[in-house]
């Protein structure tokens, strides 16, 4: 099944993140192989969200020196920008993979591409590898370690659930029982030729 390959990969871009636990550390994929197009793609896409979960901690520092803020909440922006951009690529995987694909006359759209489920897969990946160590840290009570285990749990079985529902739309599409689109992402403020303030500092 996808949803299997997927989470294992994103378990793998998780913990090759953790052991240097660096935002700034240099990304290497482990997937290059032209045959791994599809692996590459995924675990690029988690590591980008890896990176981005650390951003979004530091940020929160209550201490944080103003000037380093803006310079982090433009790092998360890019982020942000890259994070879009992967879920295109691996959105234009499946639209080539499924180009031959001819949809039943009564075939349906989903209200969410295959990337963008891939999308909060990966995150999810990400929610329930810090929850679980929040639910064994040593030096937090009792009562901690339970809550977050309740929490753990759901966080498990929403995967399952997600996981099942992300096979079944790819098989559907493979089918021909759904058929996909890619509206592409029209972000405005990145654009300076969209964005007035960025396109004001050009005059």
């Amino acid at each position: 099944m996808f949803s299997e390959k997927a989470n294992k990969i994103f378990q793998q871009a998780i913990e090759q993140y953790h052991i240097a636990d660096r935002v700034d550390q240099d990304f290497h994929n482990k997937y290059n192989d032209k045959e791994e197009l599809l692996e590459h793609l995924l675990y690029r896409k988690c590591w980008i969200d890896t990176v981005q979960w650390h951003y979004e901690d530091l940020i929160r520092d209550p201490k944080i020196d103003p000037v380093a803020a803006l310079e982090l909440k433009r790092k998360i922006d890019a982020s942000n920008q890259d994070r879009t951009d992967m879920v295109e690529y691996i959105d234009s995987y499946f639209l080539d993979k499924y180009k031959e694909v001819e949809p039943a006359k009564n075939a349906t759209i989903n209200s969410e591409s295959p990337a963008w489920a891939i999308d909060r897969l990966s995150i999810l990946a990400l929610k329930i590898y810090h929850m679980a160590q929040e639910a064994n840290r040593e030096d937090a009570s009792a009562e901690h370690r339970m809550k977050c285990q309740a929490k753990l749990d759901v966080l498990l079985e929403q995967r399952v659930d997600l996981s099942t529902a992300i096979d079944q739309l790819l098989a559907d599409i493979e089918a021909g029982r759904k058929y996909m689109k890619v509206y592409r992402q029209m972000k405005m403020y990145n654009d300076d030729e969209l964005n007035p303030v960025l396109r004001a500092t050009r005059s």
